[in-house]
């Protein structure tokens, strides 16, 4: 057994899990997706039945009965005297390739490989004789890469050099290692929420508390709660994603940032800009690129969203002090990316701006199509506008995103509900779906919600505007 989870800390993952009747099965239902998510890793100890009835104010019956359900459904073993436990799952699994034909998985916010990058594989194989002539490894990263991405920051108005950037094994590692490194175990981070989701499982891995400040489609940031929070936490640090944010698509005006800057400043919070998403503009005249630009923030980046999912280059830029703490904490396992994925990593750079311009096509085509099937289909729905990024953020007119979920899975269209880019459990009445799958998948997968989602409500115990106000 790995770990435990307390039964507070499951009734808040579980969010409004009461979607449906009988009561026991919504359970079950909720439990299963906080598995399939993988919010719930195996070997977990689930609370003890009393424990989690007193959490959630329902009977010892309906947990015992929802988790006979589990060990019915193969997601739990129970062993007397040791509880109840999560199992692995088997087949299909959260990050993994959809397998079946007919299976479209839209859990990943991943577009397909830039269509050259088998041409610069190529071109760098054709030269392995130069390639293989050097030591192999620096932990810092290639001489070249980090040269070529100090470039991209003076070019963007942000004077850098080699020695303020470090490489790493994609962005979430460059995320992990800075949670573990700049931070203590009971600090607190800011967060937004909703958030990227595995940023929130490093800061919670490395010990912080999470505090979260919403932003919506609408408003963007609540600055008035990110400045109260500065003042009334002091954060160790705060993860934003300020240009196209996941999931909410919105991204930070210059005053926004400056109003950030100063309550960050006057907290002593450390700034960590997740830059994953920065350069993927869709429609002409639309900002893109660096945010904070004035600022000494901490900068995360990677060619993941760019380029393709399966190229494992991410960086670190910051000043040359952190890059040194970051280099000396660096893990004896991780000694960086291959030197061939690199090589590859510096061509594709300088070939950036043609990059840039298929993934804005990509991007709008899939955009435009998810849009216009969501409003013919689901008109009920709130679908907002999104100028970049790789989703849309979209609001249900009933908080049954997990329901809808589950349905959508039994009919081959893998999604992950709201809350599981909530700090809290909330977000329940939105649903990410990004718009990266093929057009045709797209429309495919809106039809199978728009078919699941008259039964979903009408599962659902009580009148949905019940729902949403008990929930908020």
């Amino acid at each position: 057994m790995d770990s435990r989870i307390t039964a507070r800390a499951l009734s808040a993952s579980l969010g409004g899990w009461r979607t449906r009747e009988p009561a026991y099965e919504a359970l079950a239902d909720g439990i299963r997706l906080l598995c399939l998510d993988n919010r719930l890793a195996a070997r977990t100890a689930l609370p003890a039945e009393r424990e989690l009835a007193a959490a959630l104010r329902i009977s010892r019956t309906t947990v015992a009965t929802a988790y006979r359900s589990l060990r019915d459904s193969g997601h739990i073993e129970s062993v007397r005297g040791s509880g109840s436990v999560t199992l692995p799952r088997r087949g299909r699994e959260p990050g993994r390739v959809a397998v079946e034909d007919d299976a479209i998985d839209l859990q990943q916010a991943s577009p397909a490989a830039w269509p050259g990058l088998a041409g610069v594989m190529s071109e760098v194989a054709a030269d392995a004789a130069s390639l293989v002539a050097r030591a192999g490894y620096d932990v810092r990263g290639s001489a070249a890469l980090r040269r070529a991405i100090a470039d991209r920051y003076d070019a963007a108005g942000i004077p850098t050099s080699p020695d303020e950037v470090m490489v790493t094994t994609g962005a979430q590692a460059a995320i992990h290692l800075l949670a573990q490194t700049l931070t203590r175990r009971g600090d607190r981070a800011l967060i937004e929420t909703p958030t990227y989701p595995h940023a929130a499982e490093a800061l919670r891995g490395a010990g912080m508390r999470l505090v979260g400040v919403p932003v919506t489609t609408e408003d963007g940031w609540d600055l008035d709660r990110a400045t109260q929070a500065f003042a009334r936490t002091t954060p160790r640090l705060a993860y934003l994603m300020p240009r196209f944010q996941n999931p909410t698509g919105r991204s930070t005006s210059g005053a926004d940032e400056a109003q950030i800057a100063d309550a960050a400043s006057r907290a002593g919070t450390l700034l960590i800009v997740d830059e994953t998403t920065a350069d993927l503009a869709i429609d002409d005249g639309v900002a893109a690129g660096p945010a904070f630009a004035a600022e000494p923030v901490v900068r995360v980046g990677s060619l993941g969203k760019t380029v393709w999912g399966g190229l494992r280059i991410g960086w670190i830029r910051a000043d040359a002090d952190v890059i040194g703490r970051l280099i000396s904490a660096r893990p004896p396992r991780d000694l960086g990316p291959p030197e061939f994925e690199q090589a590859v990593a510096v061509r594709l750079l300088h070939r950036m701006p043609e990059i840039l311009a298929q993934r804005a096509q990509v991007l709008r085509e899939g955009r435009d199509t998810l849009a216009s099937a969501l409003a013919f289909d689901l008109p009920e729905w709130h679908v907002p506008r999104v100028e970049g990024g790789v989703a849309m953020w979209v609001g249900l007119d009933a908080p049954l995103s997990s329901g809808l979920v589950l349905a959508a899975r039994a009919e081959g269209v893998y999604l992950s509900a709201g809350a599981r880019f909530s700090v809290d459990g909330a977000h329940d009445s939105h649903l990410r779906i990004p718009f990266t799958a093929p057009t045709a998948e797209l429309r495919r997968a809106v039809a199978v919600l728009a078919a699941a989602w008259p039964a979903v409500r009408a599962a659902a115990p009580v009148h949905a505007a019940d729902l949403a106000e008990a929930i908020v």
